[in-house]
Formats: structure tokens, C-alpha cells, sequence
């Protein structure tokens, strides 16, 4: 139901009722009077950076927001995600309604338009002292608005326009439009959780369900790809946190774990490459959260969706950290996910995201072994792993907007001159891409330190299968290395 724009814009404000959360009214008084609290803060603080003439005023069972009209757009797309909020009824407000006369006029002033035409039924609520009761207030407005509205009819069981009104002592409430909220608990609720974060599809959506169950959610990036994955990434927690928890300041931590990568092709059985990653990233996300005095991780795993996620890898990854662990996709499928995605509005950055590739295992282990895996991890130098904790960045997510703004992309190349450009074959596998060119084969996991020993006169291309780990490293050098005679090879065929 959407009553006429003109009628809206004389009453020069806009009235919202926030319904809580059911979960939040079934607490015992304490924990209910905590959430509703601390959701009242939550959009004090949202809602001022909008408008600091924005009102807001807390019952029991319900939040107000009475905001300027010309900010009406921004605030309802702010209250439909806030976690903690059920539902959201827009209203326009009338005062000193004192009698049954004064509101029948007023609802068929205002709604009479609707009406025109169509079956209509009336609801009321009524909170205060009146003469009169809810089912009262129903049958005289609706009366009164038959009988002046042409070709309008009564319909009390499938009627199509349903007029909600909420009288409050001598305040009447007319509910124009019901929105379907976020729900969830109230940031900031449910303690501080660090979500392991690759930009794709599964960690965006589990960082997502944790904000709105309430968690405070922080955020740490393992750096494989250089920083135009890093970027990639920041892009992504930005927008969670804009979205659905700009309320509480959270934080991005970068782990450099290119050492790390290289120090496991050195140290680990290829069939265990894979698991054995996933355990020192639980162990670095285990001792930083730890530094932040946060009680648990949360990842995107789902089980059996690759090799990885078997219930025993689990089980393995697990034995590295006694951190609690939360994987709210555990049992999701990948469809589910990717809804999920598109309706949180994270599809369109995952799809672009590179899922990085470095430590694909050879004929990788589906029911790994608990003995071998103690023997695997006995062989890891972890100094490599306290170095790359050390050299950890954290900065405030609200921080990150100018590290985005000026990233240029990376030239690509697809017709060679063989007489300007040196291909540098990065995959990790032995094969090597043959050309007209000089071709040189440097695996990405060593071409950060193998770059330096090249001549910087020469030009060089990049080249992997998709061009998505060239992308990447490309930037990287050209960023972090200062090296402008870099760019991608992506053959036409």
C-alpha cells in the first residue's frame, strides 16, 4: 500500500515503528532490556550520520524514528539492515486525535484514494485510555469510509487494501508500507568474533550471518595474491561493514603469508599442501585474536564442498587451534550460498574475486591420516609463521577507503613482440609456455624475491593459465616493488 507522494510531502516528516526481533522479546527482562538498548544506540549512532534531526524514541516492544522527508530513502534502506529489527512499518503520524470522529476523518482523508475501486478491510491496535476499543475503531472507520468512497467495498477475509492504524492515546498512526527486515540480534550484543576472509563467495556470506546474529565482526585476510587481491578483499569487508555494521568500528588485519606459502612447498607432502594451510592460518587467526581478546573464528566452509572439508580434514584443521570455531555454512550447498550472495548484494565482488589457487594439492588427501599429519606439521618451520604474524597490518575497516581509490589496473598484453618482452612462466607446475619470446620459469611462490635478481631494463610479462595469479602478482610488483616494466600475458586462444 503507497499512499500519494503529495499527501506524504505535507506532513514534511516520516514516522518508521521498529518491530524487535521475536527472539529478543522471549529474553528474560534483563537480556530484553540489554538488545533493545543497545539497538536504540545502534541507530543513534547510524541515523546521526544521516541527519542530526532524525528523532528516535524506545518502548518496550518497539523503536520510533521520525525523520525529515528528504532523507526518508536513505533512512529505510539504513533500519532494513540493522540487525535486531524484525519489521518495519512506515506511518504517517496524526496528534490530538481525540475522538472516533476525528479519526475517521482523517483516515479517509488520507487513505480515501486507496480505496477507489478495490475491496478494503480495516486494523486497528489502541494502546492508552479510550471509550472505545480496537474493534470499534474498525467497524466506524470502515463504515465511514465505505460510504464515501464510489465502487469501494468491504472485504474482511481477502481484501485488496488492508488499512493498519495504531492509536496511541490521542496520536494516530496510519501504516502506509510493511517491510521485511534483517532480523538477527543487535550488533554488538553477542561479543567480538575475527572472520577468516578470501573476498569469495563463502567467507563474505558466513561474515555476513555473524553480524547479524550480533557478533561484532572482525576481519583477516591471509595474503597470497599481492595487493591487488588485498585490495580485492578490502573492497568486500568495506562493504559488510557499510551495509550491516557501520555502528561498531571493526578491524582488517593482512597477514603477509607468501613466506609462509613458500616455506610449506619446501616442508609438506603435496597431498597434504592444502590441509596444512588451512591449519597455519587457524593458528595465525588463533594467536591475533587472542592479542584482540576476541573468543572465536568464524570461516566459510561447508562440508565436503573441496577436498579440504571433508569431516576429517575438518577434524585435522581443527587440531591446530583451540579457538572456538564457527562455520555457519557447514551444512549449506552452494546455490544456498550464492542466494544468499546475491540477495546481500556481495555476488557481483565475488564473481570477480580470484579463489586463489597456489596450494592445490597433488591427488590431495579426502580422509587424511591424524599420525601423518603430526608428522607433517613436525617439519613446518613455524618461525616462518611468528615472522608473518609479526608483519601483520591492522587498521580500522572505516580506514580503508583511500587504499581503494587510485589502483590502476594491469595492462594486458595478448600479440607479443618476441624482440621486447620476456614471458615469465609463474604456474607452479614444471610445464612451461613455449613462444617466440625468452621464457622464464619462476613459480608465483617465488617471484617476489626472484624478480629483484632480473634486469629491471627489460620489459616482462606475466603468464598463468586464467591470468588471474599474473593479475594479481603484476600488481604486487608494481606496487610493492615499484616495478613498471611488468605487465599480463593472456594469449587471444
Amino acid at each position: 500500500m503507497q499512499v500519494s507522494q503529495e499527501k506524504t510531502i505535507q506532513t514534511k516528516t516520516q514516522k518508521f515503528i521498529l518491530k524487535f526481533f521475536p527472539e529478543i522479546m522471549i529474553k528474560g527482562s534483563s537480556a530484553k532490556r540489554q538488545m533493545s538498548a543497545q539497538l536504540y544506540a545502534n541507530l543513534l549512532k547510524l541515523l546521526n550520520k544521516i541527519n542530526p534531526h532524525i528523532k528516535a524514541k524506545k518502548f518496550s516492544d518497539k523503536i520510533e524514528i521520525v525523520c525529515p522527508i528528504e532523507v526518508l530513502e536513505e533512512v529505510r534502506e539504513v533500519l532494513l539492515n540493522t540487525p535486531g529489527i524484525e519489521q518495519v512499518l512506515e506511518a504517517l503520524q496524526f496528534d490530538n486525535m481525540q475522538t472516533l470522529d476525528d479519526i475517521k476523518i482523517k483516515v479517509n482523508e488520507i487513505m480515501g484514494d486507496n480505496i477507489k475501486d478495490k475491496s478494503f478491510v480495516v486494523r486497528a491496535k489502541r494502546t492508552g485510555s479510550h471509550d472505545f476499543k480496537s474493534p470499534k475503531i474498525e467497524q466506524v472507520v470502515g463504515a465511514y469510509m465505505l460510504s464515501n468512497n464510489e465502487n469501494s467495498k468491504v472485504n474482511l477475509h481477502n481484501p485488496d487494501i488492508t488499512i493498519s492504524l495504531e492509536i496511541i492515546h490521542s496520536q494516530l498512526n496510519i501504516i502506509t508500507l510493511k517491510h521485511k527486515a534483517l532480523g538477527g540480534f543487535p550488533l554488538g550484543t553477542q561479543g567480538s568474533i575475527l572472520s577468516l576472509m578470501s573476498g569469495g563467495f563463502d567467507s563474505s556470506v558466513a561474515s555476513y550471518l555473524t553480524m547479524k546474529r550480533g557478533l561484532k565482526t572482525h576481519f583477516i585476510f591471509f595474503n597470497l595474491g599481492g595487493i591487488a587481491h588485498e585490495i580485492g578483499v578490502k573492497q568486500v569487508a568495506l562493504y559488510l561493514w557499510n551495509k550491516f555494521g557501520s555502528s561498531h568500528r571493526v578491524s582488517f588485519i593482512s597477514v603477509p603469508f607468501d613466506d609462509v606459502l613458500e616455506e610449506i612447498f619446501k616442508s609438506t607432502a603435496p597431498s597434504y599442501m592444502g590441509v596444512t594451510l588451512k591449519r597455519l592460518m587457524l593458528k595465525a587467526s588463533e594467536k591475533i585474536a587472542n592479542d584482540m581478546e576476541i573468543d572465536a573464528l568464524v570461516t566459510g566452509e561447508s562440508v565436503a564442498q573441496v577436498s579440504s572439508q571433508t569431516l576429517r580434514n575438518l577434524a585435522l584443521i581443527d587440531q591446530a587451534c583451540d579457538k572456538l570455531i564457527l562455520r555457519p555454512l557447514s551444512t549449506m550447498n552452494k546455490p544456498e550460498i550464492i542466494d544468499i550472495a546475491n540477495t546481500i548484494g556481495t555476488r557481483r565482488f565475488a564473481e570477480q574475486m580470484p579463489e586463489y589457487c597456489g596450494v592445490i594439492s597433488q591427488n590431495p588427501i579426502i580422509h587424511g591420516s591424524y599420525k601423518r599429519m603430526e608428522k607433517e606439521a613436525s617439519l613446518f618451520d613455524y618461525t616462518v609463521l611468528d615472522k608473518a604474524i609479526e608483519n601483520s597490518i591492522r587498521i580500522y575497516v572505516d580506514e580503508i577507503v583511500d587504499d581503494i581509490k587510485n589502483i590502476a589496473q594491469i595492462e594486458v598484453i595478448s600479440e607479443i613482440d618476441n624482440t621486447k618482452y620476456i614471458i615469465i612462466d609463474i604456474r607452479e607446475s614444471k610445464d612451461c609456455i613455449q613462444t617466440s619470446c625468452k621464457t622464464l620459469k619462476i613459480p608465483f611462490y617465488k617471484l617476489k624475491n626472484e624478480f629483484k635478481k632480473l634486469d629491471h631494463n627489460q620489459e616482462y610479462l606475466l603468464y598463468c593459465e586464467k591470468g588471474i595469479m599474473s593479475q594479481l602478482h603484476a600488481q604486487y610488483l608494481q606496487d610493492a616493488q615499484e616495478c613498471k616494466n611488468v605487465r599480463v600475458y593472456r594469449p587471444k586462444n
